[in-house]
């Protein structure tokens, strides 16, 4: 007779979430052998390093710096924020539609793991995004991390841009009716975003109520706390105010993280209250509509 599998021992949650985390690092291990997402980290690479690379003898007004040095942080932290809204947003409305929820619904404690692996997965990919634009950038352009400690800033911003971040393409994810409207409820807003963030060129060049406007959002504060990682502290004449703003960096970031753990949860309690299979079903069918 076969022997039984011995019970989870500890709590049913914390159990729930060692498996979520175990979920979640073997699909970023999966993505990071798939050919479709190597692609997708090498063309995004591409893209950012050519930019620079034909800017590389622009000079920023103001500064003695190059472009390169200048619009390097600032196109990684835009990238950073647009992976963290576009991917879990993408994820949760398609595991919507496939069953995917509904199946980790009728698990006890399923959705916390499910949302647990959700995290690592996401957060896990901004890594090799993040290496995949830094490596040939070092070897290619001069004078981009002004000082080592900067590397201290990088690691700090970067998990309060997650945390701040990540949320906000979870509740996109578990608004829009479908797949289909991710792009113009999620992708469309955050480009337009990155458009009057600083990203591509100081911000302080463009109008005053669009600069407010910009200051709302996490994805201008994550280029300016990534801006003040690579960059000397002269360079800062750029910006708002002719200072870095660590403080109000931290603490625009640390409030959208906290309204976001506020918010979030109870946004998917109540999307999984009303996920059914005749809701899986619709949307499958809704979705074949679509690609017709």
């Amino acid at each position: 007779m076969a022997s039984r599998q011995p019970a989870p021992t500890g709590s049913p949650v914390l159990h729930a979430v060692r498996l979520g985390l175990a979920r979640g690092w073997a699909e970023f291990v999966q993505s990071l052998r798939s050919s479709q997402d190597q692609w997708f980290y090498l063309f995004t690479a591409f893209l950012a390093v050519g930019y620079l690379y034909l800017r590389r003898d622009t000079p920023v007004e103001g500064t003695d710096l190059m472009l390169p040095s200048v619009a390097l942080p600032s196109i990684l932290g835009g990238l950073v924020a647009f992976g963290l809204v576009i991917g879990p947003a993408y994820a949760l409305a398609m595991e919507k539609e496939d069953g995917t929820l509904l199946r980790a619904k009728a698990v006890p404690h399923g959705l916390v793991g499910y949302f647990a692996g959700q995290l690592v997965l996401h957060s896990s990919s901004i890594v090799p995004q993040t290496v995949a634009v830094l490596v040939p950038s070092f070897l290619l352009f001069d004078g981009l991390m002004a000082d080592p400690s900067g590397w201290f800033t990088v690691a700090w911003v970067l998990v309060l841009g997650l945390l701040a971040t990540l949320p906000i393409g979870m509740m996109i994810g578990a608004l829009v009716p479908g797949v289909q409207k991710v792009g113009m409820w999620g992708m469309l807003p955050v480009m337009l975003l990155a458009g009057i963030s600083g990203i591509f060129y100081p911000i302080t060049a463009l109008w005053g109520w669009v600069q407010v406007v910009a200051q709302l959002f996490p994805m201008y504060w994550l280029g300016l706390g990534m801006r003040s990682a690579f960059l000397p502290e002269s360079a800062a004449a750029i910006e708002i105010g002719g200072s870095w703003r660590t403080v109000e960096t931290v603490a625009v970031l640390g409030a959208w993280a906290v309204a976001s753990a506020l918010v979030v949860p109870v946004l998917l309690r109540r999307m999984a209250r009303r996920q059914s299979g005749s809701q899986v079903a619709a949307a499958r069918e809704a979705a074949t509509q679509w690609v017709k």
